[in-house]
């Protein structure tokens, strides 16, 4: 007997929190949504669940109005008609980090776990393509499946589907990792909608259903076919049990379920271990590079870039610099701050839906944005304050007594929260004497005294007390004040000073002591430059000269090799949107090749050397009249004619180039004060290294990326998502372009295999579905942005230019403190390890167990080792998921030595189960 068909409707809605309304828009409309699920769940059985878009965030929106329903809506959770996870937010998967990523999961799942159980479904409707190591995250999280619309055909722009060149034979398939992590993936073939609104009456019925079951058996392999009950913000469909019946009984032939995900899986499982077709494998990223390239909406990459560099900063400072202080700061005797982590995390991961972190919505959104991006920080902030101070106040700094009472040194910590060992200029701000307003002596004698104060006879020393090269800057009379724990505030006034020098070998992890003191007759360091000629930046490894229209020459020097005209500007037309970029036809793009700069030398120090490079460029002011009434039109934004104006505007160019004297890399400072409309910036920086490929950071992978795209691609521009940096690499040598919040690059198809990186994107809508002007994402106001160029000999993981360029992302962290004896030397880490192919990613406590949680990934496909020494007092080590459950104890390898094996691409976390 031949097996019915199956026709699984899972009833949903897709809810953006903002997008194309302003959020408190959208939150009124999803009130009013959950309230009809209630009503509708608390009065017909025949309506048997709904699934609640894999965010548990939803929960929080509707119960911050509805408190009164939580008993209501927790019941329906546990008594599985309510399905709620994994995640707390649906983001993006290219521009949030992998550890947001991972925290994403993990509150997702604490969340959901106050209500019942977490679906274990790997959901991502409309993630604008996913990252290679879904697959492993996935399995990590004890999901062995993905939901996706995006990154694999048939799915185009706007929700087209294509008739041909599937990557898939299936809407199911198998996605592997570049670990080799298997999952079922279930591509949404039709669309998240694809069973919207199914009719009762039985005339539209019929005609509703010949259509929509032809569409799901052209890519379904099984008879168990999906059909998505809702789309995006959708209302509840409350006579679809009647519409279900009436489908029964036009097509006995086919049983009609009102299903779940997990019911469907079940079914479809079942039908491909008892004979299904053989599915197609697909391996690694989900970008749609089997496409014309037109729908990819990679260009939300560069929309907006300040968003994207509020992120970069908030993400950082949340997992590379406050979760490693705070678990120092635990293990020196301080509690960890678990409750104001997790609200920093879920107030920063509100900004990483897709529609939001992208930039793609309408200006209100994005403003409400830059606010969270700000609260979130300071409360970071706030975590790196306090646990800077505890570690500060903890350290040994009794070597530097000695100084006369009125010369008293002035001690700081420098503290290095990256993975690697590090060396460094860094600038403090110090406080070389204050006096507090308690003292009575009023206002005006107060500040006196402190602008009397004599700062000469003094000097920077390290911890063996060697004399250290450095720049003191006087910062005059200021007024400060301390908010102690048991009493009012203290303000003071205070003569500060400004010392940059270089630090030199701070331990991963760890921290170095330094003081600002009094020597007799101690001489400053000799005099050092890193300006070996007019323009020209010059260390042990590196040659950089400067031409005249600002570009330059860097000759590296352990390979030999010299790039040629490093550093020029880009300037393009831009007649797209928020979602994709599109260059006017036949537009010739204007670069500052030739422009006269004036050049300044801006710093000459022993440490560090940097040059002025400021252009003033002429520019188009906007494109022409014709692109706003396409614009209104609706025209496709491929098929647009527009042009860009004969007007034109002033471009002021400001960038820095700075050398540091045991710098593998050149930084880049780009200032633009833009006053243009419909352009985009990039920066370029050819490579001439003769490659079909290029390597770029992604979450948890160095992803391996044609540079040509395939046969089906159209779109003139490949521009393609970076996190940390881009790589070009022959064999001998190769270049590494670093980055702070810069996520779009291409490599150009130039025979010079340049790399472009996007420093601005000008539009003015959002595009997708209608017409939303979007002015405020023109952009015009000053953009900086940073940038380093890291050459190397070999590949990029070997040579160690990827570690640089992941330190290049997380800023110091110094703090003042006093002459005090301590239980922490300077120089310690609670840790040291060794691994050439391992990149650290995070450390930090977990909450349930008040372990202390490492982790590594593996940026190589080979299996590679990993050398743990624990300097901390501790029960044992133990290898556990991105979950932190814990699990068996690893065997030493010595006293406290462990040697940890990863597997190829493998994210590897570690617990520390300490001694009580």
């Amino acid at each position: 007997m031949t097996k019915k068909k199956t026709a699984h409707i899972v009833s949903h809605t897709h809810w953006d929190r903002e997008w194309y309304l302003p959020y408190e828009k959208h939150h009124v409309r999803l009130v009013q949504l959950v309230d009809a699920l209630l009503d509708k769940l608390d009065n017909s059985t025949a309506f048997r669940s709904f699934y609640l878009d894999g965010q548990t965030i939803i929960l929080e929106d509707y119960l911050q109005v509805r408190p009164e329903n939580k008993t209501r809506l927790e019941q329906h959770i546990r008594d599985g008609r309510i399905l709620i996870g994994p995640w707390y937010i649906l983001q993006d998967a290219f521009l949030t980090s992998g550890e947001a990523n991972v925290r994403n999961m993990q509150i997702g799942h604490q969340d959901a776990l106050k209500y019942g159980d977490p679906s274990k479904i790997g959901y991502f409707p409309d993630t604008f393509g996913l990252v290679g190591q879904t697959p492993q995250l996935m399995l990590q999280s004890g999901i062995k499946n993905a939901f996706f619309g995006r990154g694999v055909k048939p799915t185009g722009f706007n929700n087209t589907v294509s008739d041909g060149g599937y990557e898939s034979s299936f809407s199911e398939l198998i996605w592997e990792g570049p670990d080799g992590s298997r999952i079922l993936g279930i591509l949404f073939a039709n669309w998240y909608s694809n069973g919207n609104e199914v009719p009762a009456d039985e005339a539209a019925a019929r005609e509703f259903w010949d259509r929509k079951l032809a569409d799901a058996e052209k890519y379904a392999s099984t008879g168990e076919l999906l059909f998505m009950n809702g789309c995006d913000h959708q209302p509840l469909q409350l006579d679809l049990p009647e519409a279900i019946a009436t489908a029964q009984a036009l097509y006995p032939e086919v049983e009609f379920v009102h299903s779940n995900f997990p019911d469907y899986l079940d079914a479809l499982n079942a039908d491909l271990e008892q004979g299904g077709r053989e599915l197609s494998s697909v391996t690694g990223e989900l970008r749609s590079q089997r496409t014309d390239g037109w729908g990819t909406l990679v260009n939300t990459a560069s929309a907006r870039v300040y968003l994207k560099q509020m992120n970069q900063k908030g993400q950082t400072l949340l997992e590379k610099v406050a979760e490693p202080l705070a678990s120092i700061a635990r293990l020196a005797g301080k509690d960890y701050p678990h409750h104001l982590f997790t609200y920093a995390w879920k107030t920063l991961m509100q900004n990483h839906p897709h529609d939001s972190i992208c930039g793609c919505s309408v200006d209100e959104v994005h403003r409400e944005m830059v606010t969270r991006f700000d609260k979130s920080r300071h409360v970071a902030e706030s975590i790196i304050e306090d646990s800077a101070r505890f570690i500060a106040e903890a350290v040994d700094t009794s070597v530097f007594e000695g100084t006369p009472e009125d010369m008293q040194a002035v001690p700081f910590v420098v503290m290095n929260t990256t993975g690697w060992s590090r060396t460094g200029t860094v600038s403090v701000e110090l406080d070389a004497a204050r006096l507090y307003l308690r003292e009575g002596f009023g206002l005006e004698e107060t500040s006196r005294r402190m602008k009397e104060f004599n700062l000469s006879g003094r000097v920077l020393l390290d911890d063996s007390g060697k004399v250290l090269a450095c720049t003191v800057e006087d910062l005059g009379l200021e007024f400060g004040y301390d908010l102690p724990d048991d009493k009012f505030r203290q303000p003071f006034m205070c003569r500060r000073v400004k010392i940059t020098f270089e630090a030199a070998d701070v331990p991963a992890l760890g921290l170095r002591a330094y003081a600002w003191a009094a020597q007799q007759e101690a001489a400053d360091p000799k005099k050092a430059s890193l300006i070996s000629g007019e323009h020209v930046l010059e260390n042990e490894a590196i040659r950089v000269e400067v031409a005249g229209d600002g570009s330059f020459s860097l000759h590296h020097k352990l390979s030999g090799v010299l790039y040629r005209d490093l550093g020029i500007y880009e300037n393009t037309g831009d007649i797209g949107n928020e979602y994709m970029y599109r260059q006017p036809d036949g537009e010739i793009p204007l670069t500052t090749k030739g422009l006269n700069a004036v050049l300044t030398v801006l710093e000459d120090t022993p440490y560090r050397a940097s040059v002025e490079i400021k252009h003033t460029w002429e520019v188009p002011a906007s494109a022409d009249a014709t692109l706003k009434e396409e614009q209104l039109a609706l025209v496709y934004y491929p098929e647009r004619k527009a042009q860009r104006s004969s007007d034109t505007v002033i471009l002021e160019l400001r960038t820095v180039i700075s050398l540091e004297r045991t710098g593998k890399g050149v930084h880049i400072e780009s200032t633009i004060n833009n006053v243009a409309k419909d352009h985009r910036v990039r920066m370029l920086f050819p490579t001439d290294l003769q490659t079909t490929v290029h390597h770029a950071d992604s979450m948890f992978e160095i992803a391996k990326r044609e540079n040509k795209p395939a046969v089906e691609w159209q779109n003139p521009s490949n521009t393609q998502h970076q996190q940390s940096f881009v790589d070009v690499s022959i064999a001998e040598a190769g270049m590494t372009v670093a980055n702070l919040g810069l996520n779009e690059y291409e490599v150009l198809r130039d025979g010079r295999n340049t790399i472009a990186v996007t420093l601005l994107r000008s539009v003015g809508e959002l595009g997708d579905w209608g017409w939303f002007p979007t002015p405020e994402a023109q952009c015009i106001r000053e953009h900086t942005a940073q940038l380093m160029l890291i050459p190397h000999s070999g590949d990029g993981i070997t040579s160690g230019a990827y570690a640089e360029a992941y330190q290049f992302q997380v800023p110091w962290t110094i703090f003042q403190t006093g002459i005090h004896t301590g239980t922490i030397a300077s120089g310690y880490s609670p840790l040291s390890w060794k691994g050439t192919e391992a990149a650290f990613s995070s450390m930090k406590m977990n909450e349930t167990t008040g372990d202390l949680l490492l982790r590594w990934y593996n940026m190589s496909g080979s299996h590679a080792q990993l050398d743990l020494q624990l300097s901390l007092p501790h029960e044992h080590l133990y290898r556990t998921s991105i979950l932190e459950e814990r699990t068996a104890p690893l065997p030493l390898s010595g006293d406290t030595r462990y040697q940890l094996e990863l597997g190829p691409c493998e994210i590897a976390t570690f617990g520390i189960h300490l001694r009580a």
